[in-house]
């Protein structure tokens, strides 16, 4: 009976462990997702918001940035945004509003949507998706409705939406997706 309660206390010992690693796993890719937020480069097709508080006129809601990444700022005139990031835009905004307009602006910046990914291949809807922070491939593939019966799981391809070159690089089910992403999910032939 001695080595049976010693047994549960082990199994015990073991779950809570597993529960606490868990909720650290869980705080670590709050963390990931936060630094790719923070770390977020425009791109074509994105859609901001910029406000600048106290200025209802000056402010802008849901800009869809053009193919060149530009979008037109009242004051200011069409600016290049694609290639930065919030804070850059902020600053762009803040910079070009203080003294001609403003004497301190208050502004912020937001991403209302993201440039779609895409997913093509073995899967039962291929096409564009919104994306979403914290997605991955096999989070991709559930929103084209799943993988295809002949689907091979080991032939799985991105194409990085913001790699010049468009090389394709090996995934796994597990892999990061990004707007702009290329998924590629191939046949099984076996």
């Amino acid at each position: 009976m001695l080595m049976f309660f010693r047994a549960m206390s082990l199994v015990m010992l073991v779950l809570w462990s597993s529960l606490g690693l868990a909720q650290t796993a869980g705080g670590d890719g709050a963390m990931a997702a936060s630094q790719f937020l923070s770390g977020y480069r425009l791109g074509a097709g994105d859609v901001v918001s910029i406000r600048v508080f106290g200025e209802d006129d000056l402010s802008r809601e849901k800009i869809r940035l053009t193919d060149s990444g530009s979008i037109f700022m009242p004051g200011l005139g069409e600016m290049v945004v694609r290639g930065k990031t919030l804070g850059e835009v902020e600053k762009l905004v803040v910079d070009g509003l203080s003294g001609r307009i403003l004497v301190n602006p208050k502004v912020s910046v937001s991403v209302d949507e993201y440039r779609p990914f895409f997913i093509n291949g073995m899967v039962d809807k291929p096409g564009g998706y919104p994306f979403q922070p914290g997605h991955t491939l096999r989070k991709a593939a559930s929103l084209a409705g799943g993988f295809k019966e002949r689907a091979s799981l080991s032939k799985l391809f991105v194409i990085r939406g913001d790699d010049p070159q468009q090389r394709q690089i090996k995934a796994d089910l597990n892999t990061p997706v990004f707007p702009g992403d290329i998924v590629t999910v191939e046949e099984s032939f076996f």
